[in-house]
């Protein structure tokens, strides 16, 4: 067998204090990270589950201009929700902190100086977008424009979120500026970039040779294609007046960019942990024998794969994350979250709306995990596994056996005498369960897991429907004890293994339970081996409803708000992008805009959002690349009318040239829709 970690370095993704805390977040993150702390202490394992506020960056400061106040009040009024929630919610981090702390700042412009003196920067001076209108360099989130990759119109300039690759903001077609809605221009700045291209070597070993089996395919298949397309250096500094100023000569008015920044979090908040429970950090950063975790979502893989562990290894004495099992996003009712457009389950929300149901969401997430597609949370599938699943097989179960058990022997496990053949295969069965699903979590499988937990209630059901111990407790009593005794160390069982995924649950069933008797340093391990988790004569306690059902009435009042919601979206202007900067008709006369009629389609290899298109413009046939595979499907648009932009520069797109633009626009929905000329107009006609 392979020698176990000494110990576990666990982080999640450090949530923006932007905004609160939704279930895109939980799902994708917090939950599966905490199941797997949870799960790992249980086995008597040294763990720090470490998480933090990231409280630099540009969204910080988007969100400080939209509220009009500063940045320092934005992150000190989501910070204290954020903290508040999680912990309400159960997630067990042994330290949460802040990168505005002054433990991080230290931490972070250390790394940065260490790496500088070593010579693992480059500086240059490049040409970055300025806003002339705004007088200020616009970091990454200030800029919007088309992705050269798949064609998104509203790629950021760090990132294009609909298909996750990583950008710079002078990579953007068209970009203009989210301040002014302006064109920027370019201007020269001096800055000090990581050469990523260095890393190649290190990182094909590492991850493509390395780690090619045991990765989710998700995130093994990103990092592939982002190596494969050419590393280049990438700028660690910024033009911006918030963040951590970079510790060297000369870089006055510059900070660290919040991706440099931001996962030295991760050592800073361990630091923090280690400092207030009087441990030593290091080993959890620099020890071989420490397994690093990274949970984080799948528009974060790009930076806690190739960026933070070439950060690691510049600097040269930090070991590199074991795994990073990121999981794809959670939409909400068919669509995609949004914090903007408020469509979203805020966490702190949920915990007023739902007081003491922080296992039914907890369940309901995992059960629906987006491990390796998105995933849709609703309302109704929310209400029928809590009333389906927890009310009637795991609650039904433990309160039959605890409520019969009492009713019987006055709440005194009953001493079995013989068992039967069925009673021995009921333990036989349930001994098989620990090890079963420890194997699903080790492998970042929590749904699966989760899936293992409800079986053991399933068997628990099963067998006393199947003994029926209330149709011959009186001429049979001693086999109705045999039967309680085997139900009971089923209720034992469950009592441990749902620890990790139902800690409030968990709890209150070991308190029914009067606690089972094992080695509480260990007591998964202790459940595994033991023949009496509940032995005869130990007393429980009165049954307590575990779960309770939920209406169709408090569902309605969520569908409610959410369409409250939908409808406040296509009535608030403030959601419309803002009018460009005025122009002038012979600016206008530039455009040549024909009709023209779609004669081929077809979906570009290894793009999921592009189409290849072949278009009669009248004046020719030309090949134009957009961006709508998700809208609609090849064999449907063949002989549509469309509005062709035709004298727009040509553009490569993963190598196919586009030779102009199709006009679209989104109807309230979202949804893609043809500008379309009437049929009777003939290709060629210009539109003016």
């Amino acid at each position: 067998m392979p020698q176990l970690p000494k110990r576990y370095t666990i982080t999640s993704a450090l949530p923006y204090t932007n905004g609160p805390i939704h279930i895109g977040h939980l799902a994708g993150v917090y939950v599966p990270a905490d199941i797997y702390s949870r799960y790992l202490r249980l086995r008597g394992r040294e763990v720090a589950f470490i998480c933090g506020s990231d409280e630099h960056g540009v969204a910080i400061s988007m969100r400080a201009r939209k509220e009009g106040i500063s940045p320092r009040e934005i992150i000190d009024k989501y910070h204290t929700i954020i903290k508040k929630s999680f912990a309400d919610f159960g997630i067990s981090f042994d330290n949460y902190s802040r990168t505005s702390a002054e433990i991080h700042h230290k931490t972070a412009s250390d790394f940065f100086r260490k790496m500088y003196d070593d010579g693992k920067f480059i500086e240059e001076v490049t040409e970055q977008l300025y806003d002339e209108k705004a007088g200020q360099f616009l970091a990454d989130r200030f800029v919007i424009g088309t992705c050269p990759k798949c064609g998104n119109e509203e790629a950021y300039g760090d990132q294009c979120e609909n298909c996750g690759t990583s950008l710079n903001a002078t990579d953007l077609i068209n970009p203009k500026s989210t301040i002014t809605g302006t064109k920027p221009i370019l201007k020269e700045t001096r800055h000090w970039f990581l050469p990523l291209d260095q890393y190649d070597g290190f990182l094909r070993e590492w991850i493509l040779k390395g780690h090619k089996n045991d990765w989710k395919p998700n995130v093994y298949g990103q990092v592939k294609s982002w190596i494969d397309d050419g590393l280049k250096p990438r700028a660690v500094t910024r033009d911006l007046d918030w963040g951590i100023p970079v510790p060297v000569e000369g870089a006055e008015g510059k900070v660290l960019y919040v991706w440099f920044d931001a996962p030295i979090g991760y050592i800073s908040s361990t630091k923090e942990w280690a400092a207030r429970e009087g441990k030593n950090w290091e080993p959890y950063w620099k020890d071989e024998q420490t397994k690093l975790v990274h949970f984080i979502g799948k528009d974060n893989i790009v930076f806690h794969c190739v960026i933070f562990p070439s950060m690691l290894k510049a600097e040269g004495s930090y070991i590199l994350p074991d795994n990073v099992p990121a999981n794809e996003f959670l939409n909400l009712e068919g669509n995609k979250l949004s914090t903007s457009k408020n469509w979203a389950v805020w966490l702190h929300e949920y915990l007023e709306d739902f007081p003491g149901k922080q296992d039914v969401l907890r369940y309901t997430l995992t059960a629906n995990a987006p491990e390796t597609k998105d995933n849709d949370f609703t309302w109704k599938d929310f209400q029928a596994r809590n009333n389906n699943e927890l009310v009637a097989i795991f609650g039904n179960f433990v309160n039959r056996v605890v409520v019969l058990t009492n009713k019987y022997y006055e709440g005194i496990v009953p001493q079995p005498g013989d068992l039967a053949e069925t009673d021995k295969t009921a333990l036989a069965e349930l001994k098989k369960y620990p090890e079963t699903i420890a194997a699903s979590i080790e492998r970042y499988r929590f749904r699966e897991a989760l899936s293992e937990l409800m079986n053991v209630a399933r068997l628990g059901n099963k067998y006393l429907a199947d003994e029926e111990p209330w149709k011959i407790a009186k001429d049979n009593p001693e086999r109705v004890k045999a039967i309680m005794y085997v139900a009971l160390q089923v209720a034992g069982m469950l009592s441990v293994l749902s620890e990790p995924f139902l800690p409030f649950t968990a709890k209150k069933l070991q308190q029914m339970l009067g606690r089972p008797t094992l080695d509480e340093t260990a007591p998964w391990d202790a459940v595994t081996g033991a023949d009496d988790l509940l032995p005869a004569g130990h007393k429980i306690n009165k049954a307590e409803l575990l779960f309770s059902k939920i209406e169709d009435k408090e569902i309605e009042k969520q569908l409610e708000r959410l369409e409250q919601t939908k409808q406040e979206n296509k009535s608030d202007n403030n959601d419309l992008p803002p009018q460009k900067e005025t122009i002038s008709y012979e600016d206008f006369a530039k455009l040549d805009m024909r009709v023209g009629t779609i004669v081929e389609a077809e979906k570009m290899k290894k793009a999921d959002k592009l189409l290849i298109l072949k278009v009669d413009t009248g004046l020719d046939v030309r090949t134009i690349v957009s961006g709508i595979a998700g809208s609609f499907k090849p064999e449907d648009i063949i002989g549509k009318k469309v509005t062709v932009l035709v004298n727009l520069a040509p553009r490569k797109l993963r190598g196919v040239e586009s030779q102009g633009m199709i006009l679209m626009t989104q109807d309230s929905a979202g949804k893609l829709v043809f500008l379309n000329p009437d049929d009777v107009v003939e290709n060629g006609e210009t539109i003016s």
